[in-house]
């Protein structure tokens, strides 16, 4: 049994050796968005307690984090969570998810990943809606890595695209009643930077990736992925690959992008 294993795992090695060569040669993305699905279909399937999922697809993502400023991507975006899943999951999960956000916030911090790569951290979301202990590590974060411009990590906590485009609308509304904008000002460019990626550089995704099969994009980024290319894989997030990563981004390679030509 353990000699087929490993047989499996060289076979594996030697074909992903070979994909990452040759999605070497081509356009490597300049920007990720990951929507991460599945952890809890994951943990039901493995016999673990749901929130389990959570701690296990937390793992997965410094691997996929490493693969993406490995490959050359230096901007990956993370949909964590949505304003609808603050909503309807129930307490003790939740609990569960801002516990492990917040330590992670920590392990991220004493591993020095962050200098050593030089990734800038930036969350969008109504961080209102989170504990006040984890808006403030997460402003702390923030601050932290504000100096770096090499890579770029945004985290989509308590983030909904509708929400985002109301918030925008409004802020826009104040600065026109305020007399700081006319409405003759507002074009795409002008409404972009009132969103919550406004600050952020290349905000809009080349590519998005969406795990555990579902082909939805869940009210993520709304505006920003007006012409991002759409991967949506059939694996759960605990369970994505290096492998997976390649082919998502061969496919966006395979791809003519057009816009709108």
């Amino acid at each position: 049994m353990w000699r087929r294993i490993a047989e499996t795992l060289g076979v594996y090695k030697v074909y992903e050796f070979l994909l990452e060569r040759e999605v070497r040669k081509g356009a490597i993305p300049i920007h990720v968005a990951f929507i991460l699905d599945g952890n809890r279909r994951w943990a039901k399937e493995h016999g673990f307690p749901q929130w389990l999922g959570h701690e296990f697809g937390a793992d997965k993502v410094e691997d996929v984090l490493e693969w993406c400023y490995d490959l050359g991507i230096s901007i990956v975006t993370l949909y964590v969570l949505s304003t609808e899943n603050i909503k309807n999951r129930p307490r003790e999960e939740l609990e569960h998810i801002f516990d492990l956000l917040d330590r992670k916030i920590d392990e991220v911090e004493s591993s020095g990943k962050l200098r050593k790569r030089e990734v800038r951290v930036k969350v969008i979301g109504d961080t209102s809606l989170l504990p006040e202990s984890l808006r403030e590590k997460i402003e702390k974060l923030e601050r932290k890595t504000l100096q770096y411009n090499k890579r770029f990590l945004n985290i989509a906590l308590a983030y909904g695209g509708r929400r985002e485009i109301v918030d925008a609308v409004k802020k826009i509304s104040r600065e026109i009643c305020a007399g700081k904008l006319s409405v003759d000002e507002v074009d795409e460019d002008v409404f972009a930077r009132y969103l919550y990626t406004g600050d952020i550089p290349y905000p809009e995704p080349d590519l998005v990736i969406r795990t555990s099969g579902e082909l939805r994009i869940s009210n993520f980024l709304l505006y920003q992925i007006a012409y991002s290319e759409l991967v949506f894989l059939d694996v759960y997030w605990p369970d994505f690959r290096k492998i997976d990563l390649l082919r998502a981004v061969r496919t966006y390679q395979s791809r003519k992008r057009r816009w709108g030509g």
